[in-house]
């Protein structure tokens, strides 16, 4: 059935993607304190796996082409070392200071989506990441000047959250690409089934039997992360990457809510001050765009 889907649908997607995201990156982050990231990622592949298989078949699931087959696997590959690399820093610093430091990606992925999708990069989409990054600015000065930094991330964790904020902005090129030849299922069942293979070899070097609670909690680990991964791919399949990338930095606020009610951290003036700032940058990159910019084909 072809239609002409409202421009705001694929924007709201995605603000519920990034938001079921970050409720998802706090369940991980408990998961992992248990278990360590690359044991609670595999146990999350697997769950993920459970869970999309079923849907995928149910909704006439076919094997993919050669083509598609090649995204499916760079993407799996890439998310799998990108999320090890997350949940591995994210154990080590608040969720807040986390996600702060992995906002450089979709800077990087604007000009990413230039280079490899030759979309045009437009004004308002570069001013809209600035003013997200100069949110993330305000509070990291704000950590700074409370005297918070003298507790602040171990440097290993630090470096392996900006590691993985450089993969996830080839990951946003990635999901655009697969987004337009694969339905959401699909998405989210290649992303759970490569991302475990790839973690496998290193299975038998970090395996030891989770406690079932562990299970259970990396399990809602999964059902948020594929919920995520169809909203999200749902919409980068109907709206270009610089459309959708400023709304990257509304994790922030949803990191630092979930930061607080699941960890006690503290949520400063600052942080408010940034948060504001970024959604203003969200809400400043989506204005005016226009519906020639979304396809016309829902699923």
């Amino acid at each position: 059935m072809s239609t002409r889907p409202s421009a705001l649908m694929p924007i709201l997607s995605a603000i519920g993607g990034i938001a079921t995201f970050s409720v998802m990156d706090a369940v991980m982050k408990a998961g992992s304190t248990e278990v360590g990231a690359f044991e609670a990622m595999l146990v999350r592949a697997g769950w993920g796996v459970a869970l999309m298989l079923p849907l995928w078949w149910w909704r006439g699931g076919r094997l993919p082409d050669a083509q598609l087959l090649r995204l499916h696997i760079t993407r799996g590959a890439v998310g799998a070392l990108m999320a090890a690399l997350f949940f591995w820093g994210l154990v080590r610093t608040p969720m807040a200071t986390g996600m702060a430091l992995s906002f450089i990606a979709p800077l990087i992925a604007l000009f990413l989506a230039a280079l490899v999708l030759k979309e045009p990069v437009g004004r308002r989409a570069v001013e809209a990441s600035l003013l997200g990054l100069a949110g993330v600015g305000v509070i990291a000065l704000g950590r700074i000047n409370d005297g918070t930094a003298q507790h602040g991330p171990a440097l290993a964790g630090v470096v392996a959250i900006l590691g993985s904020a450089v993969l996830y902005a080839w990951n946003l090129i990635l999901q655009r690409q697969q987004s337009q030849l694969a339905a959401p299922e699909e998405v989210a069942l290649s992303q759970f089934l490569f991302g475990g293979l790839f973690l496998l070899p290193v299975a038998p070097f970090v395996w030891a039997a989770p406690s079932s609670h562990a299970v259970l909690l990396i399990g809602a680990g999964a059902a948020l992360a594929a919920v995520s991964l169809m909203m999200l791919g749902w919409a980068y399949a109907r709206a270009e990457t610089q459309v959708l990338v400023p709304i990257e930095y509304s994790a922030f606020p949803w990191s630092a809510l979930m930061g607080r009610l699941w960890f006690g951290e503290p949520l400063s003036v600052p942080t408010v001050a940034g948060a504001v700032l970024i959604v203003v940058g969200c809400w400043w990159g989506t204005r005016g765009h226009s519906p020639d910019h979304v396809e016309q084909t829902l699923l």
